[in-house]
């Protein structure tokens, strides 16, 4: 029944966004949705500050409910957040939950937009924020933003007026947007943008407000509520099939790195808005009341309403094709509107139901995912017509390439296939998201071209341009190139076409470290986009650094084929931090290009073009212990990085830890918010709690208090209560509490200097209340703020350690930090000596 479910909905919703990854089916339902939209001329703006942050119940409401054009601006692409299923963290990540967003816009309705504002982690005030940001700029973006989609209305997921009291990005988001709204109508702010968009007016602004931000529903019941406006939102659509909660659910849910998987929702729901600027309703059901949003908004549009409102009064859902003679005439009246903005909206909308109600399907796929500039690939063209409407294909091109000249006579269900060799100009330029090509700061994406900002991807490179004449009248209908092929395991699927280098280069450890004066084997991993690449791999380092080789060769026969190449590196006596570039020289051309891709079953494979480097760390560091256990959470790569200095990790599966099957390990670890999202460790505690009584370390790293359950009250051998206390400061000033304590002794002597150099925070969801058994070992706190003690915990427990952590080791090591990986070393090595006993190592 739910597989059923799904299909139903992505037939009904599919190809409201049509995108290059995406064969989009359409019913009779679905046109007469698209149908409704079109005959509707508003616009609706959500603004907040995060994926994930939006309210996608009013979103979908809006979209569907009122039809109106509606957008979510998120100022961030959710880069500073963490990943439940994968390992991509920071610009990648973004990139993950970038298209997240699209996924559940492509669900609900809406559209996507962003700034160039990076999210740096979390800041606890706005004031911090927008310096961080530079908040001129992001307001510049926002402000361009409006002006283009031109909102009537514009909805703050978040108020404004209280500052402090919930993450900095969230009331900065509110804050800009407030300022945007007088802005973007001043000829005099940011006037650059004019030669593009024109000034423009919304008509309100409103703060999505409920009972949350009044701390009670008893204080929000007595609120005054003269300036809010309330609506159904758990409305059912009988044409749908499903209620707009269900809908909203849906597209919630493709939030899966947040974990934000939930079940639908049904029934009637209340949802607020409050006026902060413009002009109140009469009608406080209706966002839209009292502005123009039929067809007589456009000068002679009256004639294009008086052609399109009977269709939909009386669509044919048997036969959605009798309906194209007038909406033909409509698209021919449309063209000749003088407003540039309604137009071009109106005529794709107008274009889409076209192509729909005929049965048009027309595709250029490559024959492979990729290809280089300069070089050759094969494009499958298919047309089908299936109507009996006459239409003929008059012409196909790709670029500036003519695929066919016709006329192409398309009669019903008779498909037209064609193939060119269309080759790649060698000035075009690589596929890869478009705010990642330069390095930018802290808080902002550097990006030259004003006109990509706001966009949510890159643009195709490549499109077909299907010239039609449907009896006598001429559209030209834009299709980006694809990749379209099939798996065994999955069926037909469509990739994005991409443009690469020739080969691309990276290294399997993004950060090397050196434990001792030794030497290391640097496997580099070259991989060809064409057939016979050949040259050589040049690595750069500074000069503490020596090489076997200066450069070395390299020979792949066949395209998609990688190559290892390796060099010995030898580091410094002395610490010593680095970074290795590899170079590769081809035909005289130099490339340093990682290619990273992203591949998750919600969302289309992303293919990321990264600088190609590596931090090398020389550490001088000591360590007690061989074997650790590691029990994976969230998702992280400490594992990883704790091999880099010479631990043997094994990942224990929580099903296979019973009595005894933990004694051989000389530390286990617990992985990030491994107690929010295995449930089996509610059986498993006591197993570990054994293990560390017999004389084991466990270190358990944070846990979101938010989600802590009544069943892990024992997670600690005494009590122990999480908080949302965290240090987001990566500089702040760290105190040491007991600086005789044994894990600040041995093996390494640990100082407040180890905390130099941590990025994006300190850590976060530290305890706040622990027993007397416990010792915290270092102080903390955020400017104005009191001091934070609990990030480090330690308690005996037997002959053993229990170690709570709300330090963000899972940043810090994959960075690189030495100080970290000195600490952590410590962690594992408390109570242990230079003596190594036998051990009967289990399972």
């Amino acid at each position: 029944m739910r597989l059923t479910f799904l299909f139903l909905f992505h037939l009904i919703f599919g190809h409201l966004h049509t995108t290059a990854q995406e064969d989009h089916k359409t019913n009779p339902s679905d046109i007469y949705h698209t149908l409704q939209k079109l005959n509707f001329l508003g616009s609706a703006l959500y603004v907040a500050a995060h994926p994930d942050d939006e309210n996608t119940r009013l979103i979908s409401y809006l979209s569907n409910h009122d039809k109106a054009r509606t957008a979510y601006l998120s100022m961030t692409r959710g880069d500073g957040g963490q990943n439940l299923i994968g390992p991509e963290l920071r610009e990648l990540l973004g990139v993950l939950r970038t298209q997240e967003l699209l996924a559940a816009r492509r669900v609900d309705g809406g559209q996507q937009f962003f700034t160039r504002a990076n999210d740096f982690g979390y800041s606890k005030h706005p004031d911090e924020t927008l310096r961080i940001w530079n908040k001129k700029e992001v307001l510049r973006d926002v402000v361009q933003l409006i002006r283009q989609f031109k909102p009537d209305v514009i909805i703050n997921r978040f108020d404004h007026r209280s500052p402090g009291s919930t993450h900095g990005h969230h009331t900065a988001s509110a804050m800009l947007s407030m300022e945007a709204f007088d802005l973007v109508g001043d000829a005099t702010a940011y006037p650059e943008q004019l030669d593009r968009t024109d000034t423009w007016k919304p008509e309100r602004l409103f703060f999505n407000t409920s009972w949350w931000f009044y701390g009670s529903e008893q204080k929000f019941a007595a609120a005054d509520k003269s300036k809010m406006l309330s609506f159904d939102i758990g409305t059912y659509y009988p044409t749908l099939g499903m209620s707009n909660n269900e809908i909203a659910s849906l597209a919630s849910s493709q939030h899966l790195c947040q974990g934000f998987g939930r079940r639908l929702r049904r029934g009637s729901q209340k949802e607020y808005v409050e006026l902060l600027k413009g002009s109140l309703p009469e009608d406080k059901t209706d966002l839209f009341d009292g502005i123009d949003t039929s067809w007589s908004r456009l000068a002679n549009g009256k004639a294009i309403g008086d052609l399109l409102y009977p269709v939909e009064e009386s669509f044919n859902f048997k036969d959605p094709s009798v309906h194209l003679p007038q909406l033909l005439e409509a698209y021919s009246l449309l063209s000749d509107i003088d407003d540039d903005h309604w137009k071009t909206i109106k005529l794709q909308e107008l274009q889409n139901i076209i192509v729909a109600i005929s049965g048009l399907y027309l595709e250029a796929s490559a024959t492979d995912g990729h290809s280089y500039p300069g070089g050759t690939v094969t494009v499958n063209v298919e047309a089908i017509n299936r109507s009996d409407y006459p239409i003929a294909l008059q012409s196909v091109s790709i670029g500036d390439s003519i695929v066919t000249k016709g006329p192409n006579p398309l009669a019903n269900n008779v498909k037209i296939n064609l193939e060119t060799n269309f080759r790649v100009p060698k000035t075009t330029g690589y596929t890869s998201p478009y705010w990642l090509n330069e390095t930018g700061s802290l808080g902002m994406y550097t990006v030259q071209d004003r006109q990509l900002i706001g966009k949510p991807e890159t643009p195709r490179k490549f499109y077909a341009t299907f010239d039609l004449d449907f009896n006598g009248k001429t559209i030209k209908i834009v299709k980006p190139v694809v990749y379209r092929f099939a798996r065994p395991d999955k069926g037909e699927l469509t990739q994005p076409f991409e443009i690469v280098p020739v080969a691309t280069v990276g290294f399997e450890d993004k950060v090397m470290i050196f434990a001792d004066g030794r030497s290391k084997t640097i496997p580099i991993i070259v991989q060809a986009h064409k057939d016979n690449a050949k040259g050589t791999v040049r690595l750069t380092h500074s000069n503490g650094w020596q090489s076997d080789a200066k450069s070395k060769p390299f020979q792949i026969e066949k395209k998609g084929d990688k190559q290892i190449v390796t060099f010995q590196l030898t580091p410094p006596s002395d610490e010593n931090e680095d970074y290795l570039v590899p170079i590769l020289e081809i035909a005289g051309a130099q490339i340093s290009k990682e290619l990273v891709e992203i591949a998750y079953d919600h969302v289309p494979k992303q293919s990321v073009l990264l600088p190609a480097q590596a931090k090398i760390v020389r550490l001088n560091i000591q360590k007690i212990g061989k074997r650790i256990g590691y029990i994976v959470g969230a998702g992280d790569a400490v594992p990883k990085s704790l091999e880099q200095i010479g631990y043997d990790v094994q990942v224990i599966a929580p099903e296979d830890i019973v009595a005894g099957s933990l004694d051989g390990f000389d530390a286990i670890v617990t992985g990030i918010r491994a107690y929010n999202v295995v449930p089996e460790l509610r059986f498993k505690q006591r197993f570990l709690l054994e293990y560390v009584n017999k004389g084991g370390n466990l270190i358990v790293q944070y846990n979101t208090a938010g989600r802590w359950n009544k069943q892990f009250e024992n997670i600690a051998p005494y009590p122990l209560t999480l908080s949302r206390d965290r240090v987001t400061d990566e500089l702040s000033e760290v105190r040491i509490l007991d600086k005789k304590h044994p894990m600040l002794q041995f093996p390494n002597t640990i100082a407040e200097t180890d905390f130099d150099g941590w990025v994006q925070e300190r850590g976060l969801y530290f305890p706040n209340e622990w027993d007397s058994a416990f010792t915290p070992l270092f102080s903390m706190k955020d400017s104005g703020e009191t001091a934070k003690n609990g990030s480090l915990l330690v308690a005996p427990y037997g002959k053993g350690n229990y170690i709570y952590t709300g330090l963000s080791f899972f940043r810090e090591l994959p960075a690189g930090v030495p100080g970290a990986y000195k600490l952590f070393a410590n962690m594992l090595s408390l109570g242990k000596t230079n003596v190594s006993k036998p051990k009967n190592v289990k399972g």
